[in-house]
């Protein structure tokens, strides 16, 4: 073998001279290349726009040098996510959501063919599960998608496209190009305001106000995709026996489980996409006959008997139940319990429930220790909430002093809080009735 000095390949390398720069792309190129790939709209957006800088990070730790984003759109077909039989929409998102990973990368070869690094990270499976339940995603398709101008989010949160409408999967290229014309400004959110995601959804993520309650779509609409997985296992753990089992999991959910792991996991329902009129290529069926567009699309999703995932005393809960009163509830553990004391204080905006924290006011201090320290003020307002991680601002009208794991498995419900205090392990300063008052407000 020759020595490294001496090798061929370095030598030809070095005989041929350094690369020469990649030529320039422009906005239009860029379009061309993605739908010669088989997308079925393109944009383009730098990494340096205002509303990416959250991603900035994620997407530099995947591809160092990446300079712009390329957001593909991929159209779904309507029918098959309307249909009541949800196997049928989510064979369409399963075979879209492939198409656009197969699409992506092929956009991502091409640049690459014109000198430009790039890469595709998935849609969405698989991703980086070691920082679960935080951010495990590289790069947010949605925000990527709408700073590039390709449509606007609606009041479910879902982007909308111009004219797909919600019937549409994106996908993202990370590349060292730079493309120096920016996207052209959509002239109009496609959002009509219809408001019939807001009826659909069986748990009430939507509220009547425009907020949005996280935690009730994420536990129940991605109970398989997520810690429904992980529920099932802990069942298993506990059970006696196979007789004990089939009382904590009901055969269909355990063959529901097994279908998940052989045939890719399904959402539970996203009606919110399944109901929604906007976009041009589906507008006019609402607009001619709304009255048929809820009785053939609407009534269907929201009479359908059906098992809806919740935690005991969300606001989830008390909205199937009294809004859906013939669909089975099926409490849950929340699938978004920290497993970090940071991780904690930043879920507590994505599983916060207004219900229980109407009505009264309190500021709360935690000021934990150990190798994990982490502090923080926690403010609930009659139903709202202010989390301010690192400071302790404010008189607190509850003060908690603990060890920054032991509060975690307090939290969690691993720890007795009694048991904590009466071994001077969790110390509380102030009124200790707010503590059941902070805890309903975050169920488990």
């Amino acid at each position: 073998m020759a020595k490294t000095p001496d090798h061929p390949a370095l030598a030809a390398a070095r005989s041929r001279g350094p690369l020469p720069s990649p030529a320039p792309l422009s906005l239009e190129q860029v379009r061309a290349i993605a739908l010669e790939a088989g997308a079925d709209d393109a944009g383009w957006v730098s990494l340096d726009h205002p509303d990416l800088a959250e991603e900035v990070p994620h997407v530099l730790t995947a591809m160092p040098g990446a300079r712009s984003l390329v957001a593909i759109v991929l159209r779904m077909h309507p029918e098959n996510v309307r249909s009541p039989r949800r196997n049928v929409a989510n064979l369409e998102f399963h075979r879209t959501g492939h198409a656009v990973d197969e699409i992506a990368s092929r956009i991502a070869r091409a640049l690459d063919g014109l000198g430009h690094r790039a890469l595709n990270p998935p849609m969405a499976f698989p991703m980086d599960m070691s920082s679960f339940p935080s951010r495990s995603w590289i790069v947010s398709h949605k925000r990527v998608a709408q700073a590039a101008q390709l449509g606007a989010m609606g009041l479910h949160r879902n982007l909308i496209h111009p004219r797909f409408g919600s019937f549409v999967l994106l996908g993202t290229v990370l590349t060292s190009a730079e493309v120096p014309q920016a996207p052209a400004p959509l002239a109009y959110n496609p959002c009509i305001d219809c408001r019939l995601c807001e009826v659909a959804c069986p748990v009430g993520a939507i509220e009547p106000g425009g907020g949005f309650r996280f935690s009730a779509c994420y536990d129940h609409n991605y109970r398989e995709f997520m810690s429904g997985f992980a529920d099932v296992l802990e069942e298993v753990v506990d059970s006696r026996n196979r007789h004990d089992f089939r009382d904590r999991v009901p055969l269909h959910e355990a063959v529901t489980t097994w279908q998940g792991l052989a045939y890719k996991p399904s959402y539970k329902a996203a009606y919110c996409v399944a109901v929604c009129p906007a976009g041009d290529d589906v507008l006019g069926g609402f607009v001619h006959d709304r009255t048929g567009h809820v009785q053939r699309v609407l009534k269907p999703l929201t009479e359908r008997e059906e098992t809806v995932y919740v935690v005991a005393g969300s606001d989830a809960e008390a909205h199937v139940r009294r809004r859906f009163p013939h669909k089975r509830v099926q409490r849950i553990r929340s699938s978004l319990r920290a497993t970090r004391p940071r991780e904690f204080f930043g879920a507590l905006p994505l599983i916060f429930q207004r219900g229980p924290a109407t009505g009264w006011a309190a500021t709360f201090h935690f000021d934990l220790s150990g190798p994990e320290a982490v502090r923080a003020t926690v403010s609930i307002d009659d139903g709202q909430l202010r989390v301010t991680p690192g400071e302790l601002t404010g008189s607190p009208d509850l003060l908690v002093r603990a060890d920054a794991r032991l509060w975690l498995a307090i939290a969690s419900g691993r720890r007795s809080p009694v048991w904590a205090v009466l071994r001077r392990r969790l110390r509380i300063s102030g009124d200790r009735r707010l503590l059941a008052r902070f805890a309903a407000c975050f169920p488990r």
